[in-house]
């Protein structure tokens, strides 16, 4: 038996947050199931210790319920409470909780003390799930948590992990707000790797969980909302546990350089240095590593003016090394699926959300569809 991650979250700083003892009620949607299980809590932005006061997991009912008989205490080395040093993590002891595939977990953590916006709260924005914060104090074991406020980040919690057989295995999906699933319908779970986790649940093969390692804005070479693809690698790909598969979808938005800062213009050529790089430390680890297309975004909309011509030739250029190089185990091309054949530098209108830059939920769908499932075989 071993480990496997059966939800995960980048974590990143998340802006806008204060929070004073209260309890945050997290909605962790799972990809594969389990009788045992643990959860990993990220201190990882904090500019120092979270106090961390109690924590439950349950299986979640309606809204911010749990459902009766679900509801399991967590504890760290035996104890209710814990301090995670800044910069760190902890993970939970294991609990006995029968868990179904694709189901919702609810995760709750009561933070006894003052974080303030200024302590640089880990999480992650911009979700697409609703998730619960309470007034004052520790409702962790309350079967319906008073709600203060709701909030669509993700506080903390950065991943559930299931014990499961050795044959089991993981894949991490790695990349921007086209992994995240921007725009994607709130609550509905129609992000690509969601839909990756049904179709391979559907099927009779090999289970593995899937772990969605997409950020808003994320880039290959350079740092914005959390650390690059580069640098977070290890954090959150290599350190997953029970991962055996990686999906990379990222490079749009080192093109698209959202502050325009001079020195963070990229060409391809650095760009499929960096794609590189993750293939060689993934190999090294033994894992199989599968490119991603880059997406079309001509005449985006979403931030007008970041598309130029030069810039479609970058993403081009790295398309055709994806696709070409041998680098990767496979190639997904996502690309291929979602664009229009009239007009193949725009998405098919069905698949675009309207910005030319997002797919909509049908395209996100759509992507979820093309992985070939052989590939995890």
């Amino acid at each position: 038996m071993h480990w496997v991650g059966t939800w995960t979250t980048t974590p990143a700083p998340v802006e806008g947050v204060a929070l004073g003892n209260q309890t945050l009620r997290m909605i962790a949607r799972v990809s594969i199931g389990g009788r045992r299980v643990r959860v990993r809590v990220s201190n990882a932005y904090g500019t120092r210790k979270l106090a961390v006061g109690a924590a439950r997991i349950a299986v979640r009912g309606d809204g911010a319920a749990v459902v009766p008989g679900s509801d399991r205490a967590l504890t760290f080395n035996g104890r209710p409470s814990i301090l995670i040093s800044a910069g760190a993590l902890a993970v939970t002891d294991p609990v006995d909780l029968d868990v179904a595939p694709l189901s919702d977990l609810a995760i709750s953590l009561h933070l006894p003390g003052d974080v303030p916006e200024s302590f640089q709260i880990t999480g992650h924005g911009n979700a697409h799930q609703t998730n619960y914060i309470s007034p004052p104090g520790d409702f962790t074991a309350a079967p319906s948590l008073p709600v203060k406020e709701t909030t669509e980040a993700f506080l903390f919690a950065s991943a559930v992990e299931v014990l499961a057989s050795d044959d089991v295995g993981g894949i991490v999906t790695i990349g921007d707000s086209l992994t995240d699933c921007n725009i994607s319908k709130l609550d509905a779970n129609n992000r690509w790797p969601d839909q990756l986790a049904r179709r391979l649940g559907a099927r009779k093969g090999r289970l593995l969980g899937v772990m969605n390692q997409g950020i808003g804005g994320n880039r290959i070479l350079h740092d914005v909302r959390g650390d690059s693809g580069v640098r977070r690698f290890d954090r959150d790909v290599l350190a997953q546990s029970g991962v055996t598969h990686v999906i990379v979808l990222l490079g749009i938005n080192d093109i698209r350089n959202r502050w325009g800062k001079t020195e963070e213009i990229v060409t391809a050529d650095q760009m499929i240095a960096g794609l590189h790089q993750m293939t060689v430390r993934a190999h090294a680890r033994g894992l199989k590593i599968f490119g991603g297309t880059l997406l079309t975004f001509e005449n985006e909309t979403f931030n007008p003016g970041f598309y130029t011509p030069e810039g479609e030739v970058k993403r081009q250029t790295v398309n055709q090394w994806i696709r070409g190089s041998g680098a990767f185990d496979a190639v997904i091309d996502f690309e291929a699926a979602l664009r229009d054949p009239s007009h193949p530098t725009q998405m098919l209108p069905v698949y675009d959300c309207g910005d030319h830059l997002h797919p909509s939920d049908a395209g996100y769908l759509r992507m979820g569809d093309v992985v070939d499932l052989a590939l995890f075989d």
